[in-house]
């Protein structure tokens, strides 16, 4: 097949560029750095403020084609629901039609449109591999969004349905593969591949930067979230850490995104009365290595009970820019034991706001040196999470079953 044409992916994922959301843009960098050897089509939806996109464009060599579906904000179940169940009626229509691929993909965003993607992969005949971010339903069961018994094990089925199907599957840590494995994957189809960051676009600046000037930041001791503002980050424990830290008075507590939560947080971080904490939205990518920079140290939280059920990606960027980190996280997730493993952080249990706070006091105070775990962290993801790394390994494994 290399003597004649390239292989053709067909990618089906709800989110692509222009989008923000992590699955978005890793996505798109992936697909845009394979797009010199295969032939690259991704069906994807209509984005929230971004419903002017063309219907069909190409991106950098990548063919992006975004079906009709609806694009309501997503804090609301019943409006996310809408958005799923338009995007994946008109994922499979598009799916069906086209030139057969030599192989299908798909991230777990939504979490059924593997089920999707496999009815077009059957279709024409062509391996699958599916990319999952996140294990659900258990991660909507843990977080206690979903405590229907019925939908829970419909939900159950579809994705058991999926992972014993499936040519390959990939998992972003150790501990998701288990999780996979429990579920039902084959252990001979499942591989480890990390999410990534590009070390090169992401790289570190100094902290009095234009960015920390522009938002009063400069000379202040500076605690950072950046990235999703939902469920899963234990949020709430930040903002009220904030309560035991009044007394410093040159700390800034900054949560940086948009999400379900971030009107609750808000209205809490207004309740406790802690002003040191301020609420900002997305910040471009143009400015992230400097906003990015900012931080003295940052914070990366995962909810209790979620450990292998989603393991976040913000970790690397973190790292990339040579920032320490504060995980609050179960031991056995994959952020604590990477942070653990490279000494690029502190690990502390999730939602416990009174040991999150004396672990950024130790750190304003001058306990730890929050350089030199920068510096280890900046090492660690250049050798190991970078993205030239994970693009690599996915062509391995694309080209492996497109031959």
């Amino acid at each position: 097949m290399s003597g004649r044409r390239k292989p053709r992916l067909l990618v089906l994922n709800q989110y692509y560029w222009p989008g923000v959301e992590a699955t978005a843009q890793l996505l798109t960098e992936l697909c845009e750095a394979l797009a010199e050897e295969m032939e690259i089509t991704v069906v994807t939806g209509v984005l929230h403020k971004h419903e002017d996109q063309p219907r069909r464009e190409v991106q950098n060599g990548v063919e992006v084609i975004r079906v009709p579906s609806t694009s309501f904000e997503r804090s609301k179940i019943f409006a996310r629901a809408a958005n799923y169940a338009s995007y994946l009626t008109n994922a499979l229509l598009r799916g069906v039609r086209g030139p057969r691929p030599d192989i299908v993909l798909c991230m777990t965003d939504p979490p059924i449109i593997a089920d999707i993607a496999l009815l077009v992969a059957r279709r024409y005949r062509a391996p699958l591999v599916v990319i999952s971010q996140d294990v659900f339903p258990e991660i909507a069961v843990e977080l206690k969004r979903l405590e229907n018994p019925a939908v829970m094990g419909l939900l159950r089925g579809l994705v058991r349905f999926y992972l014993r199907r499936a040519d390959r599957i990939v998992a972003i840590g150790d501990t998701m593969r288990r999780r996979l494995e429990e579920k039902g994957a084959p252990p001979g189809r499942l591989r480890v591949i990390p999410n990534w960051v590009d070390t090169k676009r992401l790289a570190p600046q100094g902290k009095d930067n234009a960015w920390a000037r522009g938002g009063d930041l400069a000379g202040k001791f500076v605690i950072m979230h950046s990235g999703n503002v939902g469920h899963a980050q234990d949020l709430d424990s930040l903002v009220r850490a904030a309560s035991f830290l009044r007394d410093l008075d040159d700390i800034r507590i900054m949560v940086i995104g948009m999400g379900a939560r971030h009107a609750e947080l808000v209205a809490l971080a207004e309740l406790l009365e802690v002003d040191q904490v301020k609420f900002l939205y997305y910040q471009s990518r143009a400015v992230l290595p400097q906003s990015l920079s900012t931080a003295d140290v940052h914070v990366v939280g995962l909810a209790p009970g979620l450990a292998g059920y989603v393991v976040p990606s913000r970790l690397y960027g973190v790292l990339a820019v040579a920032r320490p980190v504060i995980v609050a996280a179960d031991a056995e997730s994959e952020t604590a034991q990477i942070v653990e493993k490279v000494g690029c952080g502190i690990v502390v249990p999730p939602g416990r706001p009174e040991l999150l706070a004396r672990a950024i006091r130790d750190a304003h105070d001058g306990k730890y040196d929050l350089d030199a775990m920068g510096a280890r962290g900046r090492a660690w993801v250049e050798r190991e999470a970078d993205r030239s790394v994970a693009v690599r390994r996915y062509r391995d494994l694309l080209f492996e079953l497109a031959s």
